[in-house]
């Protein structure tokens, strides 16, 4: 079987190399064709190898690959675990970035930059899939760097423009944050255990339950709550939990393609994917435990609030990803892991179909990004418009669908769940329910319904859009009437709309209530909240049925018909809201002043001691007194010697008597 992982691994990587180092040779048709197949060979291999383990029962496969490097006794490795865990993602993974090649090709038609755009996402999957299969620290981090490093690239895949600029090193900058706090947890680990390989560190890690470290002397940290809290900070960074949540939003000046893998399948899920392969490690410090359940909770509620205000499409679903990833960070703080896997699972595919469906309502509309110039879409893109209902369906978690499966159990386990801050966290979740639903039907009715805006624009809110908002191609609207998406899209959708709506209820009984994860997820038993609802669930259809009569339902439908009510019937509601309550919006607007501060502090605190160390320590300190300093100190005693060299004979034979009477004097004296 390593020959079926190298492939599935390697596969993307071939494709990426070809397209990237010889797309102008070979042309745009050969470049997408290139990469398409070889992300194709990974989801092949990936159903394979779902087969083998899942369906036929194969145990865990873990060896190493290649051995880099041995430093004294430690053993710098490439290796694969191939788990159920690791099986769940490379299949999500693969079908997800699939169904993205395929859709930029109708996307990203025009550009000029095809086959170089091609060549990073091939490359993107690449480096996810050696994260996820990694079975060491070492290649985690690996992956973990690449998959930063790709979407620094893909980000700012439009250079030309500043905003991508911007945007890409804002996401780089913030991910160093998150990504220092990572490598410092992976040197605690290097510290303590001796080894980077994971069974060694998980096998190892009851012993250090009750270890001690001293960070600043006389005062004692659990080493178990250290570790965990800063392998956390990295999934902050790259997961994009508050405070680090800053680069996701801006992540939009991406292509729509990018944005959707970015958010549904790759980077923003790997801290999300690696807390739950680090649970033998997280179960032992129940501090670490809380401090990710309110990390959550913040985010999941207050990122929702966001989604609320925003009127381009791409920033209402990407502040949804903003919130969702906040429920799956809930459910990892309550040691509901299985809960978090399944619903990054489900999440993968409607929110992919979310993404890809706003490029589709982007592209009918000639490149025009903002909500209010649209309107009446129904009629004109007819595919779109149903798979995005669809998505819109599992992302509000209607019964039936599957994001209702994963994020009732979510809150389920919050309300049974004991870990400090489950109180806030419940709150959180369950007003977060609302205000999802309201949001993204605001969008969907803004978009699908009502009054055909695009006609008249142009004299309401002005041609094209501004320099932060501006659209992917980096043009204005053309006007024109609005027209469904070709194939190359509309497949996609139509591809991503099945599981959006059917892989939640096949799914549920084995990953969370079954054996799905059994060796592989690790819960202590005063913490296992599912295993209470176990004996509540009976079938997915049940669970359907009686989702009908929870609270989490009618929230929702509160939702969608207070999105209805006042975006379709009543819009003055809106407007006379917003300026009853213009504080809150600009608190909203500004984003509760989050990149304020950082400017203020970070960016323009950096400038001012820039400025500062040039003026008083390179030009003061260096230059003033080391080197310029030195060299005057030199030319005074310099200009003070010469006198006496004056040349006359008597100057030196009345030097040497005065110096031989004090020679004489001292020897004397002493």
């Amino acid at each position: 079987m390593q020959t079926v992982y190298l492939s599935l691994v390697l596969a993307p990587l071939f494709g990426a190399i070809i397209a990237g180092l010889f797309g102008r040779q070979i042309g745009r048709s050969a470049a997408h064709w290139v990469t398409i197949i070889g992300v194709a060979i990974s989801f092949l291999l990936s159903l394979a190898v779902f087969k083998h383990h899942v369906i036929d029962g194969a145990p865990a496969y873990n060896a190493t690959v290649y051995t880099w490097m041995v430093i004294d006794g430690i053993r710098l490795e490439v290796g694969f675990l191939v788990d159920s865990l690791t099986v769940m993602m490379i299949t999500v993974v693969t079908f997800v970035s699939l169904m993205v090649h395929i859709y930029t090709i109708g996307y990203m038609h025009d550009d000029p930059g095809y086959q170089r755009f091609f060549s990073y996402i091939s490359l993107f999957t690449f480096s996810m899939l050696m994260l996820v299969m990694s079975n060491n620290f070492l290649q985690l981090f690996f992956g973990w760097e690449a998959v930063g490093v790709v979407s620094y690239l893909l980000i700012g895949f439009w250079f030309k423009r500043p905003t991508a600029i911007y945007a890409n090193m804002k996401a780089f900058l913030v991910n160093r944050v998150g990504d220092f706090g990572f490598l410092l947890g992976i040197a605690a680990v290097l510290m303590y255990f001796n080894s980077l390989d994971y069974q060694d560190v998980f096998h190892a890690a009851p012993l250090f339950a009750n270890a001690k470290m001293q960070i600043i002397p006389g005062v004692e940290w659990s080493v178990m709550t250290v570790t965990c809290i800063l392998l956390f900070i990295g999934a902050m960074g790259k997961s994009a939990q508050v405070p680090l949540h800053v680069w996701l939003p801006d992540s939009m000046e991406g292509p729509t393609p990018i944005s959707a893998l970015i958010h549904a399948a790759t980077m923003v899920t790997a801290g999300i994917f690696m807390v739950s392969r680090m649970s033998p490690l997280f179960e032992l410090s129940t501090t670490a435990l809380s401090f990710v359940l309110v990390i959550g909770s913040i985010t999941a509620l207050f990122m929702g609030f966001l989604g609320i205000i925003q009127n381009d499409i791409k920033r209402v679903v990407a502040y949804s990803t903003l919130s969702q990833l906040g429920y799956m960070t809930v459910a990892l703080g309550v040691s509901a892991y299985s809960a978090a896997v399944f619903h990054l699972m489900t999440h993968a595919f409607f929110k992919a179909l979310l993404f890809l469906g706003a490029g589709s309502v982007i592209i009918g509309m000639h490149h025009e990004q903002d909500m209010r110039k649209m309107g009446g879409l129904r009629k004109y893109m007819p595919i779109t418009w149903f798979t995005s209902l669809l998505g819109s369906l599992a992302l509000i978690g209607f019964p039936g669908f599957s994001g209702f499966y994963s994020k009732d159990s979510i809150i389920e386990a919050v309300h049974a769940s004991h870990i400090p801050g489950s109180g806030f966290a419940y709150f959180a979740v369950i007003v977060g329910v609302f205000v999802t639903a309201f949001y993204s039907f605001r969008m969907y009715f803004l978009v699908f319904h009502g009054e055909e805006r695009f006609h008249h624009h142009d004299d309401a809110h002005g041609h094209g859009h501004d320099a932060h908002h501006d659209d992917d191609h980096g043009h204005g609207h053309h006007g024109g009437t609005p027209h469904e998406s070709p194939w190359v899209v509309t497949v996609p959708l139509i591809l991503l709309a099945i599981p959006s709506v059917i892989i939640g209820g096949k799914t549920i009984a084995p990953m969370l209530f079954g054996d799905f994860f059994q060796g592989v997820i690790h819960v202590a038993h005063e913490h296992d909240t599912l295993h209470h609802l176990a004996s509540e669930f009976h079938s997915a259809l049940g669970m359907a049925f009686h989702g009908l009569l929870t609270l989490p339902f009618w929230l929702a439908m509160a939702g969608v018909g207070s999105a209805y009510y006042i975006y379709m019937k009543r819009p003055d509601i809106a407007e006379k809201t917003r300026a009853k309550f213009a504080p809150v919006y600009r608190l909203l607007d500004r984003k509760y002043g989050f990149d304020d501060f950082n400017q203020a502090v970070f960016a323009d605190g950096s400038v001012v001691a820039g400025k500062a160390l040039w003026k008083y320590g390179d030009a003061g300190l260096i230059d003033g007194v080391v080197v310029n300093g030195s060299a005057k100190t030199i030319g005074w005693l310099a200009g003070v010697v010469r006198h006496v060299q004056s040349g006359y004979l008597y100057h030196y034979a009345f030097a040497m008597i005065i110096g031989l009477l004090g020679l004489l004097t001292w020897i004397v004296v002493r």
